[in-house]
């Protein structure tokens, strides 16, 4: 019963004029006066951010605060993926035959979550990871690799939360939220960055003067309010480091495995 009560109040709140409501007060001056106890309560490292918080003129710039220089050191192995956000992984595997299996106890498929897209044929038995970001997290997203975008998609839709409620108890949430998809070129291969909105997220925001030449770890764009991040790498291109697993938290820059061409050797992980 009490589950069943929380599905219909989540249903309830999905609308997106009630994350847009949220949003807009969350950008106003009037909100400016909740950045300390939105601080404490989550534990967030105020001696992290870019600014002082009194320097933020709402809840909304202090959400989406940059860090100190060099806080995120990025890992420049060779052929590396790093990590496009601080995050805790909640889903990570091959994609067995274009189904993205078990996250939170429900399958997708890379069909359903790239909207049809002609480019998930190239998807189909590639890798995954989910990237929850919880309020505590730093909200900015980055390039996880140095290539080229080759295409960018805006997919409306839901606004249902994307934390372990959400996931695991509301049907096909990472692929009914609006998403923001970034295809990106490596000489190994393709990566989709797929940026999924979420309860209260009034939008997902394109880093501004954006290149369509990165290296990684430059900025790519940024969520107001927590989201998640499903990263895709293309048919066997893709090697994991062995100690990442399920639960795991992971931090922007930190190197998530290799790339290596298709039919080339393996590279150790």
């Amino acid at each position: 019963m009490r589950k069943a009560f929380f599905k219909v109040m989540t249903e309830l709140s999905s609308r997106k004029w009630i994350s847009r409501t949220t949003g807009s007060f969350a950008k106003s001056k009037w909100s400016r006066s909740l950045i300390p106890w939105f601080a404490k309560t989550y534990g967030i490292r105020l001696e992290d951010a870019e600014k002082s918080p009194g320097d933020y003129q709402s809840l909304n710039e202090f959400f989406t605060r940059r860090l100190k220089p060099g806080l995120r050191p990025i890992d420049l192995t060779e052929k590396g993926l790093v990590s496009p956000v601080d995050a805790l992984i909640t889903g990570m595997g091959r994609i067995e035959a274009g189904t993205i299996v078990n996250v939170k106890g429900q399958d997708y498929t890379v069909e359903e979550l790239l909207n049809r897209s002609p480019r998930t044929v190239n998807y189909r038995n590639g890798y995954y990871f989910v990237l929850y970001l919880s309020p505590t997290d730093y909200h900015r997203i980055h390039s996880p690799i140095s290539g080229r975008i080759l295409e960018k998609e805006h997919l409306p839709g839901k606004v249902y939360p994307v934390n372990d409620f959400g996931l695991r108890h509301m049907p096909r949430v990472l692929s009914r939220n609006e998403r923001l998809v970034t295809y990106m070129a490596h000489p190994a291969g393709e990566i989709a960055v797929v940026k999924v909105g979420a309860l209260n997220v009034s939008s997902i925001q394109y880093a501004e003067g954006l290149q369509d030449q990165l290296n990684a770890g430059d900025e790519l764009a940024y969520f107001e309010f927590g989201s998640t991040i499903v990263l895709l790498t293309e048919t066997n291109i893709f090697q994991p480091l062995q100690h990442l697993q399920l639960g795991s938290k992971v931090q922007m820059g930190q190197l998530l495995g290799l790339l290596h061409k298709e039919g080339a050797p393996v590279p150790p992980s």
